[in-house]
This record gives C-alpha cells, sequence and structure tokens, in this order.
C-alpha cells in the first residue's frame, strides 16, 4: 500500500524536480542556448578590439580587449538569464501546458524559485564558457572575486526574474521580441560594456548612473581591472533591492495565477 508522501514545509523534491526538468530544457539545444552566445561575444570582442585598437585613454589606461572582456562574459549572463525565463514560460502558456506546473504541490514562491534558480544556471554556464573562450585571445586576470561572485548571481537573478514577469505578461512571441530589443538590449549595450561612462559628457553620465545594467557591468568589470566608474556600495544595495522587490511581485502575481489561469 503506499502512503502519502510527507513533503514538509518546503516540497524540497518538487523544487528539485522542476529545477532539473528547466536545466534539461535548455541543455537539449545546447547549441543555440550555450555556445550562440559564445560565438556573438567572441564576434564583438574582435570588432570592437580592431574598430577602436589600443586607446587606452578612452578606458582608463586598459587595454581594450581587457575592458571589453568582463562586460561581455557579464553579457552573456544578463542576456541568457532574461531569455530562458521569458521563453520557458510563454512556450508553457502558448503550448497549454502551464497548468502542469500550476497543479502540482508547489506555492508560488517554490515555483519562482526554480524558474529564477534555473533562468541563473544558464546565464552562468554561458559566462563560464564565454569567458574560457575569451581567455584563449585575452589576458584575464582576477583581482577581486567577491565582485565575480555577486555580481554574476545579483545580475542573473534579476534578469531571470525580469525574464518570468515578461513571459507572464506576453501573450506571443512577438511581445517578448519587443521587450528584449526595446528595453533589454539597449540597457545593457547603453550600460558601458563598450566604453567607459566617464568620457560622457555630464548629462549622459547621469543618464547611465539611473541605468541599474551600469552597475552590473561596472561592478562585475571591477573584478578584473581594480577600476570602477561607480560607487560599488550603491551597485550593491540597488541590485539587492531591486532583487527583492521583483521576488515579492512575482511571489503575488503566482499565487494570484496573473495571466497563467484561463
Amino acid at each position: 500500500m503506499v502512503a502519502p508522501r510527507r513533503l514538509g514545509a518546503i516540497n524540497w523534491l518538487g523544487i528539485w524536480t522542476l529545477y532539473l526538468k528547466e536545466v534539461e530544457r535548455f541543455l537539449k539545444v545546447a547549441m543555440q542556448s550555450v555556445l550562440a552566445p559564445v560565438v556573438t561575444t567572441l564576434l564583438f570582442l574582435a570588432i570592437f578590439s580592431l574598430a577602436f585598437g589600443d586607446r587606452s585613454a578612452m578606458t582608463g589606461g586598459v587595454a581594450m580587449p581587457q575592458f571589453l572582456a568582463p562586460g561581455l562574459m557579464m553579457m552573456a549572463v544578463i542576456q541568457n538569464s532574461f531569455a530562458n525565463t521569458s521563453s520557458s514560460i510563454l512556450i508553457s502558456k502558448i503550448q497549454g501546458n502551464i497548468v502542469d506546473v500550476l497543479m502540482p504541490p508547489l506555492s508560488g514562491g517554490e515555483l519562482v524559485m526554480c524558474y529564477v534558480l534555473a533562468g541563473l544556471t544558464r546565464g552562468l554556464i554561458c559566462a563560464v564558457v564565454v569567458a574560457a573562450a575569451m581567455a584563449v585571445f585575452v589576458d584575464l586576470t582576477l583581482v577581486h572575486l567577491w565582485p565575480v561572485v555577486f555580481y554574476a548571481i545579483a545580475a542573473g537573478l534579476l534578469l531571470a526574474q525580469l525574464g518570468l514577469l515578461t513571459g507572464m505578461w506576453a501573450d506571443k512571441f512577438d511581445h517578448l521580441s519587443a521587450v528584449t530589443n526595446f528595453v533589454i538590449t539597449p540597457l545593457a549595450f547603453l550600460s558601458g560594456t563598450f566604453y567607459s561612462v566617464e568620457r560622457l559628457p555630464e548629462a549622459w553620465r547621469l543618464v547611465s548612473h539611473l541605468n541599474p545594467f551600469f552597475y552590473m557591468i561596472d561592478g562585475f568589470r571591477y573584478a578584473f581591472i581594480d577600476r570602477a566608474d561607480s560607487n560599488l556600495a550603491i551597485g550593491v544595495v540597488l541590485l539587492v533591492a531591486l532583487n527583492l522587490f521583483f521576488y515579492g511581485l512575482l511571489l503575488v502575481l503566482f499565487r494570484r495565477g496573473w495571466r497563467l489561469k484561463a
């Protein structure tokens, strides 16, 4: 006779099962989800390095490849963490199998945790693969460990949550593409990835400091070049606050089944 399973206060088995399912989902198409970003990143590195040459004055005395590489690694975290959660939840809605996720004994917080951690996992895997590929061409020297750990995780969690929110809101892939093309990509490209914001006019420098992606890029780059264009404490507080805010928002929306339940 089969006895009912006691789950406890937290359904760890359910969390692990859904998390594993989400990770296996993007690993099955690793050529597209993991290897493709490496090619794109190497193209960016080659094009901008050749275009700007060794303009150390524009990058605070740091050679252009060493300046670009950390930002491109963070871009891999940003884009892939967002893409994973947004596409996953939207595909489930379109295919009509979102009910298979909502029916199991998983709370709203547990569902959010599964999707977000899977998105973070993809972002980190892509960043590691990108770093390994760039290390062949760029001399990457790690100066500070804590910014790498904090900013990679904080940025990945935040973008995974933004992707989850976007997937819940979107009804079709056009909506998803609109957010990616008009919000995520511009904020990422205008965050100082390819240039130092200290070279900008005062007004545009202020605008850059209002962009949360700037603090992700700048803090992560600090770990490698020992130089930051911003106050790192502001970046840490901002990213922690944004993560907590969006987690709370997603928790409420999942409990209500916002745009998930017919």
